[in-house]
């Protein structure tokens, strides 16, 4: 599958799985603020009708306590009269309510029918004739009009008693708050909030008169307030506050059960990109393994065809065959085969180290006088090409513990890479140097040679990689080399770090734990 058919699949899913996640995170901040509402509006309606009920059980108390003093101080008068000319006998109630004084404020009279007990049934105690009917409504219709002027007269001293007697009180007189607390509660309850509450009464002013025996700060930012006895003047208002410590999770309770399916489909999301990531370095594997095989083949068909060549001209009695020649064509055998058996050794040790099937034979040795040999080894390559191999050996505990073999072989690697990748048709120098701190011992090979693209130093140790030249394929190999040479440095718990600029040269520094004389 070509890469821009993947990127377009990869952008399209990535795009989906984006704008669902919106979808749900706007659904669910939208029901958020739904139910914020609705709690804001339930909160503020259930304030609102307790502080009605604390002014009703105010009317309530003062109606009852003067109802039943005035009450006391109310008379009842009976009569009965009887006409002695035709024995008529006419009963008659008056009721009246006076002040302490005696003067009457409030009286209606209720007369009864008119009787004549000589001219009615025994069984009939009422006339039946149509204006003992009509004299008898008007009467009930007397009855009901000064009734209705008694109570207003009642309810009238009762309102000014409130206004004159009770605004006249403080809040902490005037407020029940145990019943206060309990009418925030049910009527909380009626409106569908059942959570905890924490809740304070103050004047106007701000002078806090009550706060609830279990309140703390915890929810305070978002609280609710309610004027108490509002109609009063401003100076005698109160004022209620109440916060929920729980609110938040009250809120997010009503979209709890959307979490799961936003949880899946994250999920699901870095589960695609994993996906996309592995097809592209499955798909980069490919074309490692693709170049890997071509270099493999360039590299093995050079010593198997030296190898074939010198074989075939041994068999061939046409060829004349002198004691140099046959010589001379066993080296080329010997040496191509010695070559190959070095590539293919490469692969292996590879393929063991991957296995971590490897076992290293580690011995204490000098690293100065390792590096003095191998410069040494090289100096004829090098002076080959004009340049020259310059050394500073400065470290003064240079005792290691390694491989000698493995260790040996990626000082060689790096400085066979140095020779290889030089410059066309100008001499390679090589700076050689050791030092050490308190804990680590440091070598460092700087060359002068084509240098490394900033891009491309980060992938200079993976396996199979080879930075790219075009179309030249002058310089031979697996990409091998630096993976090999990171992997015995990490092995032996060291670190390498490469750092070149194209143009200039490359320079690898190793740095090893000291190994410190017990």
């Amino acid at each position: 599958m070509k890469k821009s058919t993947i990127w377009a699949i990869a952008i399209i899913m990535g795009l989906s799985f984006l704008v669902l996640l919106f979808l749900q995170f706007s659904y669910a901040e939208e029901m958020i603020k739904m139910k914020k509402e609705q709690f804001d509006e339930s909160v503020n309606r259930s304030l609102y009708q307790a502080s009605r009920n604390l002014e009703m059980n105010e009317t309530l108390r003062y109606l009852e306590k003067d109802v039943n003093e005035t009450e006391r101080r109310a008379f009842r008068q009976d009569s009965v009269m009887v006409d002695g000319l035709d024995g008529t006998i006419k009963h008659s109630h008056q009721f009246s309510v006076a002040t302490d004084d005696g003067t009457v404020y409030s009286s209606f009279q209720m007369k009864s029918f008119e009787m004549k007990p000589a001219s009615v049934p025994k069984g009939m105690i009422i006339r039946k004739d149509k204006s003992s009917i009509s004299e008898a409504a008007k009467s009930m219709q007397e009855i009901v009009r000064k009734r209705y002027v008694y109570q207003k007269a009642l309810l009238d001293e009762v309102v000014y008693n409130i206004l004159y007697t009770a605004s006249d009180k403080s809040l902490k007189e005037r407020v029940n708050f145990k019943m206060l607390d309990q009418d925030i509660r049910a009527e909380l309850l009626n409106n569908g909030v059942n959570i905890p509450y924490h809740f304070t009464v103050s004047t106007t002013d701000g002078r806090e008169v009550y706060r609830c025996p279990d309140y703390t700060d915890e929810g305070e930012e978002y609280n609710y307030s309610q004027l108490l006895f509002r109609n009063d003047p401003q100076s005698k208002m109160g004022l209620v506050r109440i916060h929920f410590p729980e609110m938040n999770s009250y809120i997010f309770s009503s979209v709890r059960f959307m979490i799961p399916s936003i949880i899946f489909t994250i999920v699901l999301l870095i589960t695609f990109i994993f996906t996309v990531v592995v097809i592209f370095r499955q798909k980069r594997y490919t074309e490692i393994k693709n170049d890997f095989i071509n270099n493999m083949t360039h590299e093995l068909k050079t010593p198997i065809a030296s190898i074939s060549l010198a074989a075939q001209m041994m068999n061939d009695n046409t060829v004349t065959k002198t004691e140099a020649m046959t010589k001379h064509l066993g080296g080329v055998i010997a040496d191509e085969s010695k070559r190959l058996r070095f590539l293919v050794e490469k692969v292996l040790q590879m393929s063991m180290f991957d296995k971590k099937s490897i076992v290293f034979k580690k011995k204490e040795l000098d690293l100065n006088e390792m590096v003095e040999n191998i410069a040494s080894t090289f100096s004829l390559r090098v002076e080959h090409t004009g340049g020259k191999i310059f050394t500073e050996i400065e470290a003064v505990d240079s005792a290691i513990y390694v491989d000698e073999l493995h260790f040996q072989n990626a000082i060689t690697n790096l400085m066979d890479n140095a020779v290889k990748y030089r410059k066309p048709e100008e001499p390679i120098n090589i700076f050689i140097r050791t030092w050490n701190d308190n804990d680590r011992l440091y070598l460092s090979i700087r060359d002068n040679g084509q240098g490394i693209k900033r891009e491309n130093i980060k992938k200079v140790f993976e396996k199979f990689y080879r930075v790219h030249t075009g179309n030249k394929h002058d310089v031979k190999g697996f990409g091998l080399g630096l993976a090999y040479v990171k992997k015995v440095i990490d092995l032996h718990q060291g670190e390498i770090k490469c750092e070149s600029e194209l143009g200039k040269g490359t320079k690898f520094t190793i740095s090893l734990p000291v190994l410190h004389e017990q």
